[in-house]
């Protein structure tokens, strides 16, 4: 419910905001349209290139991006949850990485893109590290403070039932961590997905990016613009959304939180 009424306030504020525009003597499709003109050139069978309907254009745009996006994102994942574990068993670990954690995460994309572009000599492999990059400190960050968050009476407890540090890993603090890992992923997913379109817009070989810098340079019609804004908007909300589905179907404290809120309810 909550993002339902989110949706459509959204939607309210943005055909408000068209309205305004129509009023003005410039043409509305040029700055912002409505958006039933929106998915109507979306669905249209009018040919936006010599041999693609904007449909398929933005399709395969999307699915380009999401590849790369979705490599970085798995990178940057394993990457970041490997670094937390670390910084957990070492405090040196710690003190000498998250500096640097918190330094790259202050680096513009944009500002990024061109260093990595010149240490890879591969603008599809920068794709990729730029958006495993954006992942890593949120996945790290979070899932570091998951560790840390297991009281003390729970250790104790382990160490009663003379437990080693695997067990104690195992049992009690992944488990633990499981929520703030998940936590970091639905804020990494979807700027994953925004660095992918972002360093497209920059040297284009496909993609969402390339193609939003096309439809601006009036290679094909300006509608092709506003779909993909429409598009990347609702893939970065899914991509959020997954995340949260995976936690609920991989997290047992999650699963059993669900169960006590659903009794609640029923009362």
């Amino acid at each position: 419910m909550p993002t339902l009424v989110w949706i459509l306030c959204i939607v309210a504020i943005w055909e408000f905001m068209a309205c305004v525009v129509a009023t003005k003597k410039r043409t509305p499709e040029n700055i912002l349209p409505h958006i039933y003109q929106i998915l109507y050139s979306l669905i249209s069978t009018k040919k936006v290139t010599g041999t693609q309907t904007a449909l398929q254009v933005v399709a395969l745009a999307s699915v380009q991006t999401l590849l790369r996006a979705a490599v970085g994102f798995l990178i940057g994942m394993a990457a970041g949850f490997g670094l937390a574990l670390l910084m957990k068993l070492s405090g040196i670990v710690e003190k000498l990485a998250f500096p640097y954690l918190m330094l790259i995460q202050l680096i513009p994309i944009l500002g990024m893109a061109p260093i990595i572009l010149s240490l890879t000599g591969s603008i599809g492999v920068s794709r990729i590290v730029i958006a495993a990059i954006l992942t890593f400190y949120p996945v790290a960050a979070n899932t570091l403070a998951g560790l840390k968050s297991v009281q003390q009476e729970k250790y104790e407890l382990m160490y009663s039932y003379a437990a080693n540090r695997r067990t104690i890993y195992k049992k009690v603090l992944i488990p633990s961590c499981i929520p703030y890992f998940f936590t970091g992923l639905k804020i990494a997913a979807p700027m994953a997905i925004t660095a992918s379109i972002l360093v497209d817009t920059l040297q284009g070989d496909g993609g969402l990016g390339c193609m939003l810098s096309q439809s601006l340079k009036h290679a094909m019609s300006i509608y092709v613009f506003w779909d993909i804004v429409l598009v990347s908007a609702v893939i970065g909300v899914l991509s959020a959304k997954i995340m949260g589905w995976l936690e609920l179907a991989i997290s047992p404290l999650k699963r059993i939180d669900r169960k006590i809120k659903g009794k609640g309810n029923g009362k």
